[in-house]
């Protein structure tokens, strides 16, 4: 089975909490184990998404960051 990328979701320029809480919106929205792909640039959204998920039951399959960009793969809870 491969892994496919269901929604890519931009929220550079948001600050804590706002990325949280519109990936949340949207993993809402979507099927269970649907992948999503979030990029911000809040310094504070890669220690949050880490601890979202392990609050959740998402699991954060990657984490990068290139030129002041994060990037985050998860996979929603099914």
């Amino acid at each position: 089975m491969s892994t496919q990328t269901i929604k890519s979701l931009d929220f550079k320029g948001l600050s804590c909490p706002m990325p949280i809480v519109n990936t949340a919106k949207v993993l809402k929205q979507l099927d269970p184990a649907a992948v999503v792909e979030i990029l911000a640039t809040d310094p504070g959204s890669v220690p949050d998404f880490k601890a979202w998920c392990k609050a959740t039951g998402n699991e954060l399959m990657e984490s990068s960051e290139e030129s002041g960009v994060y990037r985050f793969v998860i996979r929603k809870k099914g």
